[in-house]
């Protein structure tokens, strides 16, 4: 008897597990693809500032960055910037979605909606 207890209890904990596994490979397969969205985020903090400010310079590696993630996952871009992270950062999203114009990207996906903004 016990050890049907210990067989019942091990089959549940590999469904626990396998179900663990494909909930999570769902989550990774968003608009950053396989990178979480707090990740991509991580990696545009050099663009804090033109972030929050329409008037400061985007530094060389803030373009550099937000170019990439252009070009790995046009979408991440606003999914970043729309996120709850970014608003606990102090992000404006009007602002910050200005970051690939004012960085001279060319393939920018310039006027794609952005949540309620346009992209310049």
């Amino acid at each position: 008897m016990a050890s049907r207890v210990k067989v019942c209890l091990v089959a549940v904990y590999v469904l626990l597990v396998a179900s663990n596994a494909l909930i999570n490979g769902v989550d990774g397969a968003g608009e950053c693809g396989r990178t979480p969205i707090g990740s991509a985020a991580a990696s545009l903090t050099p663009c804090l500032g033109a972030a929050r400010n329409g008037r400061a310079k985007a530094p060389p590696a803030c373009c550099s960055k937000v170019g990439a993630l252009i070009n790995r996952a046009p979408k991440c871009l606003c999914a970043v910037l729309l996120s709850p992270l970014a608003k606990q950062s102090g992000i404006n999203p009007g602002i910050a979605i200005t970051i690939p114009k004012r960085c001279n990207i060319r393939n920018r996906p310039a006027g794609k909606k952005c949540g309620r903004f346009i992209v310049p």
